[in-house]
């Protein structure tokens, strides 16, 4: 007898909506589908451990095949009746269908979890689905089930001599993809990989006389068993490394790895690697493999491990996390929230744990480590609690410290006038050299953050840190690094000041994006002559611009650099010296004029004092701009005077390159010139 009806449902007719909302993830059909008969052979599995069902679980393989124009998943568990085919499958528990629509239209796992619907993802991608199913009841009559895409079906009587069910999808013309067999090949390898009942696809394939021909033997391509699911005990540690080869077939041998098997106060196994990390975070992202029961869900585990817990590789596998539901509830979701906590305290333990029996290697894995510890800390404040005891800080002679160690070692040298410790930094070894070498000859320790996190770093220690500053080690002459009294007085003339800074400044190679500034400070006889700092300031701002959303305004602006010349060094001196000669009567002359004209400023400055601008006259604003305007001319003439008698001096061109030359900002055009004169000086 055939049994016709409509499946019941509230809405019109839910086989559109699973088209049309589900369609990007309509391949999920296929894990939907294995998983129920997971589920069913399972089901058996316990009956027959309970005594309920005593006859022969003989081969309990799950087989997916594919025909011309269908896919059929079979299996041999409990299979159903007709009653449980109405209970189950002609009833859907599913109402508002435009609530439905709204809150779910988004996410295709959140409809097929959170409605019951694992099933009815065949519909994605069948035109029509059959039921072959059979039941483990003794004297259990076979029957089928069709439907055609539509709320009405029919169920018929059939043929069976097994238990268990076949469901045959009659693949739609749209989606003939899932027809070839490399296409269901690769989506059971990424769904079914590690489903605890074996799988198979076909049978196992051979080359023979020069072809690939089948065997007998099924190709079952899971393995039932994964090491998360064993214990630590069993396992060496070549089966955690071929496991992470299994899934990372491509990358580096992991550092080290944790065992996570928990059953109170939730259920969580797995296996997370520390891989090797060393830039470029985004890339190294959603690689952790999400499970539930050994069914793959998902690898983008945001809100489910803190954000910098995304760096690792491995496999959670959980039935409590509530997989198909918003993210903004699972940000929320009590046993979300312990299981979070949980694995960061368990990622922390084990870094303590390394630190503490074999601080040798995790020194030596600490360039891989790093990035994952420092955004660790900037992202996760009770991680940065248990991290700031085994984060290392290194050196420039590639000596590790501990931030407490590093307190110790630097308070003495490094403490300035006010009681602040100054950690001093460099961030390239090579293009700082000559300033770091300056600041080991004064006795001060250097550190060497050039990794890609450092810049945030260093802001969010300075705040967890008391009187604690980082400077880097080229923002400043090494003098002005860490001040420890009164500046030496500098020992020019203010006259003597501006000419050099005129001469110097006039000479400087326009460079994109960068302004200089020219002072000059007393450094000492073995000083250099010329040295090019930048502030510490403006320089992390704009670092941090090219990190940090809202800070483009400084990404924006200049490079702003200090051209430094040392007013001690015997170069500055003589530069001083030809100026003097070459031009020193004329320039006295315009200045002297310009003091006659200061004066006749001043005075007339001081018969306006006190009156309102309407109240002076047209003629005393008129002799104003007139001084100004000489003024002017005086200047521009000493000016260009300087600029004249830089521009025919070597030693000047000569500073000025080696100094851009020290900071690799030296090129074109600038460089050639600076080879040449370098050989006619030499000559």
């Amino acid at each position: 007898m055939v049994q016709k009806g409509n499946i019941g449902v509230t809405t019109e007719n839910i086989f559109p909506v699973i088209k049309k909302f589900l369609y990007s993830d309509h391949e999920i059909f296929l894990r939907e589908l294995v998983s129920n008969a997971v589920d069913a052979t399972q089901k058996l599995k316990t009956l027959a451990s309970m005594g309920e069902f005593k006859s022969e679980l003989g081969d309990l393989t799950i087989h997916i095949s594919v025909n011309k124009d269908t896919i059929t998943v079979s299996d041999r568990g409990i299979g159903l009746t007709d009653e449980e085919i109405n209970k189950y499958i002609n009833q859907i528990a599913f109402s508002g269908a435009n609530d439905f629509l709204e809150k779910y239209k988004n996410d295709a796992n959140a409809i097929i979890g959170h409605f019951g619907l694992g099933f009815y993802s065949a519909f994605m991608v069948a035109k029509k689905v059959e039921i072959v199913t059979k039941s483990y009841k003794e004297g259990a009559q076979a029957v089928k089930w069709t439907c055609d895409g539509n709320p009405e079906f029919t169920i018929e009587n059939a043929e069976k001599e097994d238990r268990g069910t076949d469901i045959i999808l009659y693949i739609d013309d749209d989606c003939k993809e899932f027809l070839e067999e490399s296409r269901i090949s690769s989506l059971l390898k990424k769904y079914c990989s590690f489903l605890p009942i074996p799988v198979a696809f076909g049978k196992k394939k051979e080359w023979k006389d020069g072809k690939q021909v089948e065997t007998t033997e099924d190709n079952v391509i899971n393995t039932t068993t994964p090491i998360w699911t064993r214990k630590p005990s069993e396992l060496k540690d070549e089966d955690y490394k071929n496991f992470y080869r299994e899934l990372y077939p491509m990358s580096d041998e992991p550092l080290f790895w944790i065992h996570l098997n928990v059953d109170y106060p939730f259920h969580l196994t797995g296996v997370l690697y520390f891989p090797k990390v060393k830039s470029n975070i985004e890339l190294n992202k959603n690689k952790i493999q999400l499970y539930c029961n050994q069914v793959y869900v998902t690898d983008s585990v945001e809100g489910i491990v803190p954000d910098f817990l995304t760096l690792l590789h491995g496999v959670l596998d959980s039935p409590d996390i509530p997989l198909n539901v918003s993210r903004s509830y699972l940000q929320s979701d009590s046993n979300v929230k312990k299981i979070s906590t949980y694995i960061t305290k368990k990622v922390s333990d084990r870094l303590q744990s390394i630190f503490k029996n074999d601080r040798k290697q995790f020194e030596e894995k600490w360039n891989d480590l790093k990035i994952f510890i420092n955004y660790g800390m900037l992202t996760q404040e009770d991680f940065y609690d248990r991290a700031k005891d085994f984060a290392l800080f290194i050196d420039t002679d590639k000596k590790y410290y501990t931030f407490e160690e590093y307190k110790t070692l630097i308070k003495g040298e490094q403490t300035d006038k006010d009681g602040n410790l100054i950690y001093l930094y460099a961030n390239n070894k090579d293009e700082q050299y000559s300033y770091i070498e300056a600041a080991k000859n004064k006795g001060y320790n250097v550190l060497l953050m050039d990794g890609q996190l450092d810049v945030a770093v260093v802001g969010m220690l300075e705040q967890k840190f008391d009187k604690v500053r980082f400077t880097r080690v080229d923002s400043d002459v090494v003098d002005n690094l860490i001040v420890k009294d009164n500046k030496s007085a500098n020992t020019l003339q203010a006259e003597q000041q501006e000419v050099l800074a005129v001469m110097f400044k006039s000479q400087l190679p326009n460079i994109e994006k960068a302004e200089f500034h020219v002072t000059t400070q007393a450094l000492g006889t073995t000083a250099f002559p010329v040295m090019i700092t930048q502030s510490e300031y403006m320089r992390r701002m704009k670092e941090m611009a090219n990190i940090q959303a809202g800070m483009g305004f400084y990404g924006e602006m200049p490079d702003m650099f200090n051209l430094v010349l040392n007013s001690d060094h015997k170069l500055i001196k003589e530069v001083l010296d030809v100026e003097e000669k070459a031009c020193g009567e004329s320039i006295a002359t315009i200045r002297k004029e310009m003091e006659g004209i200061n004066m006749q400023r001043d005075s007339l400055k001081k018969v306006q004092e006190g009156k309102k601008p309407e109240d002076i006259s047209a003629t005393e604003k008129e002799q104003l701009h007139e001084l100004d305007g000489k003024l002017d001319d005086l200047k521009k003439q000493k000016d260009s005077l300087l600029v004249e008698q830089a521009s025919q001096n070597k030693t000047v061109h000569q500073l000025i390159d080696l100094a851009l030359l020290q900071n690799g900002m030296l090129k074109g055009e600038s460089l050639n010139n600076f080879i040449k004169r370098s050989i006619d000086l030499i000559g």
